[in-house]
């Protein structure tokens, strides 16, 4: 039977200084004799991936398949996708928040999960390096930190518009109009902004919290032991009808709601809770 540890995966909280700059750091191993293979869930966010030990490989929708052997970067994903751990391969997953990665780097990833060399995005090979220094460390927690001291000097102040879009709370208001009227600009300069800071737009992302919210309250359900009624999950997240609510799984994740539901252990979300 296979010990909890053999295929340990948790989140690792970042420092309040750095709360507007990633939500979190994935970690995850494979300790056993076998491929470990799961689903991670669309997260609307860029992420930074650094892989030790074993190779470890990202399927797409479209099952191409990539080994990675020391980092690359994805993003922002939009669509799920598979990785596999060979057997003993660690991840550790920057995840960025909101325009975070183009304070970084001075450009969005438009395309979901187009997978990039992140020393193309900076010169002197410095993730490379990067890299070869985190090998050395041990701990999970331990490289976190050696990340966090590494990206100070690379990031740039947030613009005034980005801050607005990333702190907008009021949902019964459009974020588009409402930060247009404040900074009198017009909403498709805001729309402009937005994808280009952010790698996405705002009607792409209550879409995807919307879904988001349905997983969510399945996962519940499973928590509890609560058999899911669909009806319910349906009303309660703001769909249509039964099939708009299928349609978004399909698109999101190339599986239907009943899938998603039998298949809960291979299902990794990166939202922090």
């Amino acid at each position: 039977m296979k010990k909890a540890e053999d295929n340990n995966n948790y989140k690792i909280a970042v420092p309040s200084a750095f709360e507007t700059v990633f939500t979190h750091f994935y970690f995850a191993e494979n300790k056993t004799a076998l491929p470990i293979t799961k689903t991670l869930l669309p997260s609307f966010q860029t992420m930074l991936v650094f892989v030790f030990g074993a190779k470890a490989a990202m399927n797409s929708k479209q099952d191409s398949a990539l080994e990675v052997e020391k980092c690359i970067v994805l993003g922002p994903v939009k669509q799920a996708f598979e990785y596999t751990l060979a057997p003993n391969s660690e991840i550790l997953v920057a995840n960025f928040k909101d325009d975070a990665f183009y304070r970084f780097f001075g450009n969005a990833l438009l395309t979901h999960s187009l997978p990039i060399d992140p020393d193309t995005l900076i010169p002197e090979n410095c993730f490379t390096n990067l890299w070869e220094e985190l090998k050395q460390l041990t701990g999970a927690k331990e490289r976190v930190d050696f990340i966090l001291k590494f990206c100070e000097p690379y990031l740039q102040e947030q613009n005034t518009i980005s801050t607005l879009l990333a702190q907008f709370k009021k949902e019964t208001l459009n974020p588009i109009k409402a930060i247009a009227a404040q900074t009198n600009q017009t909403e498709r300069n805001v729309q402009l902004h937005q994808k280009k800071f952010f790698g996405y737009t705002v009607k792409e992302v209550n879409r995807y919290e919307r879904f988001l919210k349905a997983v969510e309250q399945i996962q519940k359900n499973v928590t509890v032991e609560s058999k899911t009624d669909w009806l319910t999950i349906v009303e309660q997240c703001g769909y249509y009808d039964q099939s708009q609510l299928i349609h978004d799984f399909k698109y999101y994740m190339n599986i239907s709601p009943t899938k998603f539901l039998k298949f809960q252990d291979d299902i990794c979300n990166p939202k922090m809770k």
